[in-house]
């Protein structure tokens, strides 16, 4: 430990202090003598009666409390070896930097120096960590007794801070200032030296992924270019810990089931400034699933409904996910039809000729174990049953151990907790269970900032406040504020994910939007008021019920002439709508049978004409599928999407109604760009259409350079056609268009993913176009958060 009074000096590799040298010196010295006496031809060990004791320098400790501690009573006769036992239980006591024992005739006298009291605790040098992060993470308090040790420990607790964020060669010393009345300041200088980059990730032993592509499943980033704004390329241990093993859930999710990390060797570049991490690896034989049985050894129940609840079929790739799905769907028909205390066991045979695994799904009876109670602790803000509703058992059911690992997962992912450990123990008889629940509240309020910017709207801001557990309740509560060249959008958006205590999830959208579009010869105003009821139907499906209300108007730009059709929809001046809607979605995407493939399907259907001016029918679809082929690397995706619109009203249908399209929907076209038309009074509005549908095949790919630059290349083709404008009021209007003609588009892409967001840059052509629409060969957009 380091004294500062004028210049400090370091304990660290410093010459030990003359107490310190005395301190060891006496020590040897009664080891020596008890050692000596004990050897033969040698006198008896000396022995020493104290019939008194007389304590020096003790200031807080009392003096009874000094001669409990040596463990020496009055009128008992010690040895040596006793009574350097008793030294060494003073030391040991941790209150006193140095001890000296003396006998004098019977009285033993024993002179200490206590540690000081820590007066105030510094810290110098910091400018990455702030105080409050590290002392916090420190033992050593004001007021309370200082020791070396525990100053040391908290030394090296602090640089751990530091390593966790890249710097590895910070250092840390701690120092203590003498003050009066035996105190001390201590400081904890600090060294914070440079992060520590990882200048290169590569792999041995594997031949079915290609580097890159394993690279970007771990968490550990390469250094790049924008390595000011990257965080994920510095060196931190844990996380080489935590890459291990998400690449062997990587690797076990498609087969390959003896998949080993042998080593990951991390090593300094000659220059002392970065590092290499080495990945060795054994991918082993990739295997599928070969044939698929249940069986039940449980008297009266019939293994037949519970094999045709399975969904995998024989040669689909073997993966452990989908064996616990599998699990899970079984014991839940289990619990449908009654059967307490169901555990399904797979046992697995391996066929190493053809590489497949035999799985047999055996239906056995587990112990009868019940769930006594449900224990929650450390939830300071949460609500016990924002916990409790991730548990699908309650108190008095069967108690299994499946259910209440994806329980605690569910806990997890609610994103509330920094900590959050859910652990089952022995309950008041052995039949029972407590499950015992201990959370860290962490906080789950956000204020973000965010920035865009197209061809097509121009420059963006959006500031956006969100609460994700708002008044501890599991409900989102988020306002956003919206702005770009031309339109600007304040909302507000409320989700309550369980209403009515079920998981049924309601959403509430209002806001007030509007809009001055350059490619519009008519500004918008709407205010909207959407809410929404959402559940889930199956293990990839849900359904979606809504009410939709707007109030929408269209305006005259100033200076601005409008053709015959824009300027009657001016006229026709506010107008709401009023509507019920119903959605379907289906999504493989992420929870499918296949890691690297899955379709989307959605289809909604919207009614309005409840109240309102507004009277039509609106459907819309879409589909998109997409797969990943050459181990990975080129993502294949296709897409189709659809509408149309049926008006039932007396009045007219306007622009705003109908389905306009722009480049996020069709490439190499403008907003509005494509579509009928009406030229009338010398201009060129576009006026949408009551019919759709656009098709997309693309595919994205490596360029070939280093990963860590975040480039990708792709192609695209489009094709599609917006037409009919039945119900649209075209007196004295000059329309083209209006039967539509199907429009072909080809382009390349580059995609630039960076710290502050995703970039795409698509360069596109028409293949086949009419001569009144508007193409827009390049198209730049980019989205960030901060």
């Amino acid at each position: 430990m380091t004294d500062r009074r004028g210049a400090g000096t370091s304990c660290g590799g410093q010459k030990p202090t003359n107490k310190i040298l005395w301190q060891t010196l006496r020590i040897f010295s009664f080891v020596f003598i008890a050692g000596f006496a004990s050897l033969p031809g040698v006198a008896h060990a000396q022995s020493y009666t104290f019939n008194s004791f007389d304590v020096e320098g003790n200031r807080r400790i009392e003096r009874s409390t000094v001669i409990a501690r040596t463990g020496i009573q009055p009128g008992q006769t010690v040895t040596a070896g006793e009574l350097n036992d008793a030294y060494q239980r003073l030391l040991d006591s941790g209150v006193f930097e140095t001890v000296e024992l003396t006998p004098r005739g019977s009285t033993l006298v024993i002179e200490v120096a206590e540690y000081p009291t820590i007066n105030q605790i510094s810290i110098e040098g910091n400018r990455r960590v702030k105080d409050d992060v590290l002392l916090e993470a420190i033992n050593s308090q004001p007021r309370r007794v200082f020791t070396p040790q525990v100053a040391e420990a908290d030394a090296d607790q602090i640089a751990e801070i530091y390593s966790a964020q890249g710097r590895v060669s910070a250092t840390v010393i701690p120092r203590i200032i003498r003050r009066s009345d035996n105190r001390v300041d201590l400081v904890f200088e600090i060294a914070e030296g440079t992060t520590i980059e990882v200048e290169r990730v590569s792999f041995v032993g594997n031949r079915a992924f290609s580097d890159r592509r394993l690279r970007r499943v771990l968490e550990t980033k390469q250094a790049n270019i924008l390595r000011t704004f990257l965080r994920g390329d510095t060196f931190i241990a844990d996380r080489i810990e935590f890459d291990k093993q998400v690449i062997r859930d990587f690797y076990l999710s498609r087969g390959y089931v003896d998949f080993r990390v042998n080593s990951a060797n991390v090593e300094f570049t000659r220059e002392r400034d970065a590092f290499f991490l080495v990945m060795n690896i054994t991918e082993g034989q990739k295997f599928s699933f070969g044939k698929i049985s249940t069986v039940s050894e449980i008297p009266g129940v019939d293994p037949a409904p519970y094999q045709a609840a399975l969904k995998i079929k024989p040669g689909v790739t073997y993966s452990p996910s989908l064996i616990e799905n599998s699990i899970a769907r079984q014991e839940r028909l289990g619990l449908r039809q009654g059967v307490d205390f169901l555990r399904v066991e797979p046992r697995v045979t391996r066929n190493p000729r053809d590489l497949t695994l035999d799985v047999q799904f055996v239906l056995t009876r587990g112990p009868r174990i019940f769930v006594e109670r449900i224990d929650i602790e450390g939830n300071t803000t949460t609500l016990d049953r924002v916990i409790r509703r991730q548990f699908d058992t309650v108190e008095g059911d069967p108690f299994n151990p499946r259910e209440i690992r994806q329980s605690a997962e569910r806990i997890r992912a609610l994103g509330f907790f920094a900590v959050a450990d859910v652990e089952p123990r022995e309950g008041s008889t052995p039949s029972q269970v407590i499950v015992d629940v201990d959370v860290e509240e962490q906080p789950t309020g956000s204020l973000s900032l965010g920035g865009s910017y197209s061809v097509s709207d121009g420059f963006g801001i959006a500031i956006g406040l969100n609460e994700s557990n708002f008044l501890g309740r599991g409900q989102n509560l988020g306002v956003t504020l919206s702005t770009a060249q031309d339109s600007e959008q304040y909302t507000l958006n409320f989700t309550e994910p369980y209403l009515l205590g079920r998981r049924l999830q309601f959403d509430l959208g209002l806001g007030l939007a509007s809009t001055n579009s350059s490619f519009a010869s008519y500004d918008t105003q709407r205010v909207f008021f959407n809410p929404q009821l959402s559940y889930a139907i199956g293990e990839l499906s849900s359904l979606r019920l809504r009410y939709g209300w707007d109030r929408s108007e269209m305006t005259q730009q100033d200076n601005e002439t409008n053709g015959a059709v824009i300027a009657s929809e001016i006229e026709q001046g506010k107008r709401t709508t009023s509507s019920l809607g119903v959605s379907y979605v289906y999504d493989s995407r992420r929870g499918g049978l296949n890691p690297n493939a899955g379709v989307l399907f959605e289809v909604g259907v919207d009614a309005a004409g409840l109240g309102g001016d507004n009277e039509y029918y609106k459907t819309t679809a879409r589909g998109i599928a997409q797969t990943r082929v050459l181990s990975e690397e080129v993502v294949l995706r296709a897409s189709l999407e659809l509408g149309a619109l049926h008006w039932r009203g007396d009045d007219f249908s306007r622009t705003i109604d109908r389905f306009v399209l722009g480049p996020n929907t069709f490439r190499g076209f403008e907003p509005a760009g494509l579509g009928p038309r009406d030229l009338s009074n010398g201009q060129d509005d576009a006026i949408g259409g009551n019919y759709y549908w656009v098709a997309r095949l693309e595919s994205d790919f490596p360029l070939g350079l280093p990963e860590e630059l975040g480039l990708r290349g792709g192609v695209f083709y489009d094709f599609g056609n917006l037409y009919n404008i039945n119900n649209v009021n075209t007196a004295g209007a000059d329309i083209v268009g209006a039967d539509g003609s199907i429009r072909h588009v080809i382009g390349l892409s580059v995609l630039w993913t960076t710290p502050f967001g995703p970039l795409r840059f698509n360069f596109s052509q028409a293949l086949k176009k009419e001569d009144f629409d508007k193409e827009q060969n390049f198209d730049l957009t980019i989205q960030a958060r901060f």
